[in-house]
């Protein structure tokens, strides 16, 4: 991972984080920019993304300074505000030269502006709703270069500095109580009001649910000891409780776990393994909890059925067919070799016969 990869996926990783902590009857929304100092081809200047529940819904296109949908239904934001698209696409440019400006000028704090090399800015901002629809959490968070720079508290109106270099934006930024007031508004009620749109929205396809697909596999080790894994696929929305029990005992700390990584159709995929004796297999089970599971999936590594009974009924039927094969050759050429005789015969109704007739020996 080069880089540039690993300042994109900083608040990336925040936000999965974030919405890991969520239960199956939350929903979220996350914004993301991101500012590069040189620009590329498939890296632009500028991005600007948001997400519901993990689900990308606008995009900010680079070439035409527009705000562009990303799934069919945000078309629907158009019913209730038909000036939407063209208000948020005048923010977004804004935001543009505002984010510009402010990665220029953290490259004079850091004395990078003269040198080579890549910078990025990033901001994340968003909500978070509980199972009744109140506010449960609200972010504001920068990164630079990778690293994460400065955060808002909504709580204090304080911003809070992790670098030095911050502490010069923190000290510009806490004077302007209003400036804090109107991101906790909008953290709180704002984003809130959006975000319940969204999902009004895309009802259908935010909250809707997937069964996951559960399979327990086994995979020998080294010195005797053996790995189970439990494998669950195809299950939305995201969270999922997986846990290994011992004789009915939850075994949380010796398990090794995958995290739970989203599949190219909108569901997601997840493993949770753990090392055992094989002489104690049996007394393993692998429990799945889904929002979309009246009851948790209860589930023990079985013995493979064995193949025999394929084999033996795929050997059959290829003998079956190369009996059949051998009779329709012998058939063919039987009644290939009738004709032949038949043709040949002296006297028979083919008067255009015209083989030359050999004259009978002399006696």
């Amino acid at each position: 991972m080069n880089s540039l990869q690993r300042r994109l996926l900083l608040l990336g990783g925040v936000a999965l984080l974030l919405a890991g902590c969520s239960d199956s009857s939350s929903h979220s929304m996350r914004n993301f920019y991101t500012v590069v100092s040189e620009p590329s081809q498939g890296l632009p200047r500028f991005m600007a993304l948001a997400y519901v529940d993990e689900q990308p819904i606008t995009r900010y296109d680079i070439n035409t300074k527009r705000k562009v949908p990303v799934v069919p239904w945000m078309w629907k934001v158009e019913t209730d505000n038909p000036w939407y698209w063209g208000s948020e696409s005048q923010v977004l440019q804004h935001n543009e030269d505002i984010f510009r400006a402010d990665l220029a000028a953290l490259q004079l704090r850091y004395n990078q502006s003269n040198g080579p090399g890549l910078h990025t800015l990033q901001l994340m901002y968003g909500c978070e709703v509980g199972p009744e629809g109140w506010p449960r959490r609200g972010y504001w968070q920068f990164g630079y270069d990778g690293e994460d720079f400065i955060s808002f508290d909504k709580e204090t109106l304080t911003w809070i500095a992790v670098t030095r270099e911050a502490e010069i934006s923190k000290s510009k930024l806490d004077p302007h109580q209003d400036y804090s007031k109107s991101h906790k508004v909008y953290l709180e009620k704002e984003c809130i009001e959006w975000l319940q749109k969204y999902l009004e929205y895309g009802q259908e396809t935010l909250q809707r649910t997937e069964r996951p697909r559960v399979k327990v596999a086994r995979k020998e080790g080294y010195g005797g000891e053996e790995t189970l894994i439990c494998r669950a696929h195809g299950f939305y929305p995201k969270e999922i409780e997986i846990t290994w029990t011992k004789d009915g005992e939850v075994r949380s700390q010796e398990t090794l776990t995958g995290g739970v990584v989203p599949n190219s159709d909108g569901t997601y995929h997840t493993w949770l393994s753990i090392e055992v004796e094989p002489k104690n297999r049996d007394r393993y089970r692998c429990q799945v909890g889904h929002h979309s599971l009246m009851e948790k999936l209860d589930l023990a590594w079985e013995e493979p059925a064995s193949n025999m009974g394929l084999i033996v009924g795929v050997l059959l039927g290829v003998l079956a067919a190369l009996i059949l094969l051998g009779a329709g050759v012998a058939y063919y050429l039987k009644k290939r070799h009738s004709e032949r005789g038949y043709k040949a015969t002296p006297g028979s109704d083919q008067g255009s016969w015209s083989s030359t007739k050999v004259p009978m020996p002399e006696a």
